[in-house]
């Protein structure tokens, strides 16, 4: 949600980051290739940001993919999208004023989706942007994307009947994480937020009242996705978003089977990323991981052409990993995805009880529970390895299984009784019946109940939710501690609904440190992020750091293209392909 990279003096932003990690052989007959370099740039050759995609070897158009998965996507409407299936499905049929080039190794390369660049820095200050649309970028009617429609997709964001999408351009616009309150969507429709100007039919200005260095990443993002008012249906958005992708919505059972087909309105000359190789996407709900997974191993009809989107379940690792057969229909990528048993601060004060859930917990039995290292790998940080700035510590060691003795002493003889929330999908029910019996037998008294899988991340953003502990998972949104930390522990934003902070975690002296390492030049703050995640842990324990996630998926033998991003760990479409 900051600044991390300077301008130079072109008015370009150029960053590289490096990466390492080792690679690490998981003791189940496989490999994860974490031996290598991550890095990002952003393209300062306008070249970088032209259509179309270079082709995909051996690929081919045609044919119906299709993407099974357990669980419905929360939300479809751009604005409101940061799940993970909403981030990797929303490109198909939307696109942003930035995007990702990803080799799905690492290497990313960010550049301009609708506008001709990545954005030009006026100024040199990172106060005042713009960006200028290319040609020949349509909506699925035919008409043209305009700076207009680009901006109402933003000021829409605004609406707080739209919530749980990021907030980083609301709250650097209206320069407050209470943005809702500084300008209202809802009486200005015809109006834009303070800020935003559109000079012309093909440019967009951002002014800021502070550098924000970040904003080319932050368009990234689904927020800036295009809307025409007249096609705003309001919160029915997430029932048949308006496309400006290489697809478009043709059919949308609600929580059973989303259809895509072609929009022949999109023009690949104008994409430097997309292809549209199948005819049809088909995200198809439903089925548990267990059922999905054995469909994909079976491979018989349809099923040869499909993915199954959630990771292969614990009961299925050891026969996929033991199956040379299907290597070549396997994917396996570490990811920047993070995951941690985050406590309500609210609800609990008592600083000893939240130290001692961080001594309790065995992470060597909940890797197991999950499936093992193709699945998990244990984290005592608040950031994850991939991260700028990261920094390996463990403020409370209680080695691979917990440490009872030091629970017992902290807790001083009570009980905690704590009520986990946990999401009605198999792999958060697998986590919360582990972590249910860890605790217990470490000294707390745990009650799971059940969150719609499909509404947690809204019910958990709701400030005054019913739960002392939930399940957390975040990958930061680009590789920058300055993208997870105020994010995720910046009191400042909290507010009624669609909090990121869902540990509800708010201390001014922290506070004030965040904006001492954003005040530092880029250089110099990634190893300020890795000190300030030791310490929010030491003097705060506002959460249980648990695992990074490892990706291990199946698909069909005729799925060809399929790769893990880089940004959020999960399946990638924008290469896939059905094999004749």
């Amino acid at each position: 949600m900051r600044p991390r990279v300077a301008a130079a003096a072109s008015g370009a932003i150029a960053l590289v980051v490096t990466l390492g990690a080792c690679s690490k052989n998981t003791g189940e007959g496989t490999t994860v290739d974490t031996n290598r370099q991550q890095t990002g740039v952003i393209a300062t050759d306008p070249k970088e940001s032209a259509g179309p995609a270079a082709e995909v070897p051996g690929a081919q158009k045609g044919g119906t993919l299709t993407i099974i998965r357990e669980t419905a996507i929360s939300h479809l409407d751009p604005q409101r999208t940061y799940s993970f299936a909403g981030l990797m499905a929303n490109p198909l049929f939307a696109r942003y004023l930035t995007t990702w080039k990803d080799d799905g190794k690492g290497g990313l390369v960010l550049v301009g989706d609708l506008a001709e660049t990545p954005g030009k820095n006026v100024n040199n200050d990172c106060k005042v942007w713009e960006f200028t649309v290319k040609d020949g970028v349509k909506f699925e009617d035919g008409r043209p994307i305009t700076s207009k429609e680009i901006a109402y997709g933003i000021a829409r964001s605004f609406d707080p009947d739209l919530t749980s999408g990021p907030t980083y351009l609301q709250e650097w616009l209206a320069d407050t994480p209470q943005f809702d309150t500084k300008w209202d969507f809802k009486a200005n429709k015809t109006a834009l937020p303070p800020g935003l100007t559109t000079p012309d039919a093909k440019t967009l200005r951002f002014e800021f009242t502070k550098p924000r260095c970040d904003l080319p990443f932050a368009v990234s993002l689904p927020t800036t996705a295009p809307l025409p008012a007249d096609k705003d249906t309001g919160v029915n958005l997430d029932n048949r978003p308006f496309s400006s992708g290489p697809y478009k919505v043709a059919a949308n059972q609600v929580g059973v089977q989303l259809t895509l087909d072609r929009n022949p309105n999109w023009d690949p000359a104008t994409d430097p990323v997309r292809h549209a190789y199948p005819d049809t996407f088909v995200w198809s709900f439903g089925p548990t991981a267990d059922a999905a997974n054995n469909r994909v191993i079976a491979d018989n009809g349809p099923d040869q052409s499909a993915l199954a989107f959630n990771f292969v379940p614990p009961s299925l690792v050891a026969r996929v990993a033991g199956d040379a057969a299907l290597k070549p229909r396997t994917i396996l990528s570490p990811t920047p995805s993070a995951n941690q048993l985050v406590i309500n601060t609210q609800r609990v004060t008592d600083l000893k009880v939240r130290q001692a859930l961080n001594y309790a917990i065995d992470r060597e039995g909940l890797v197991k529970a999950l499936g093992g290292q193709t699945v998990a790998s244990p984290m005592t940080t608040l950031m994850p390895p991939s991260t700028i700035g990261f920094k390996a510590y463990d403020a409370y060691p209680a080695g691979a299984t917990g440490d009872a003795a030091k629970v017992k002493e902290l807790l001083g003889g009570q009980t905690p009784e704590l009520v986990l929330g946990v999401a009605d999908n198999t792999n958060e029910q697998t986590i919360g019946t582990q972590l249910k019996t860890n605790l217990e037998r470490a000294g707390f008294k745990i009650t799971l109940r059940n969150i719609p899988d499909d509404a947690k991340l809204d019910e958990v953003k709701k400030k005054d939710n019913p739960w002392d502990l939930y399940i957390g998972n975040w990958a930061a949104d680009w590789p920058s501690g300055a993208s997870i930390l105020p994010v995720l522990y910046d009191g400042r934003t909290i507010k009624a609904e669609g909090n990121s902070n869902q540990s509800y975690f708010n201390d001014a002296a922290i506070n004030a440190e965040m904006d001492r390492i954003l005040a530092l030049a880029p250089a110099e703050q990634g190893p300020e992020w890795g000190k300030l995640d030791e310490r929010i842990m030491k003097e705060h324990a506002p959460v249980v750091p648990l695992y990074a996630d490892v990706a291990y998926n199946v698909h069909g033998s005729k799925v060809g293209g399929i790769f893990i991003s880089s940004v959020f760990g999960y399946p990638s479409f924008v290469n896939a392909h059905v094999k004749p």
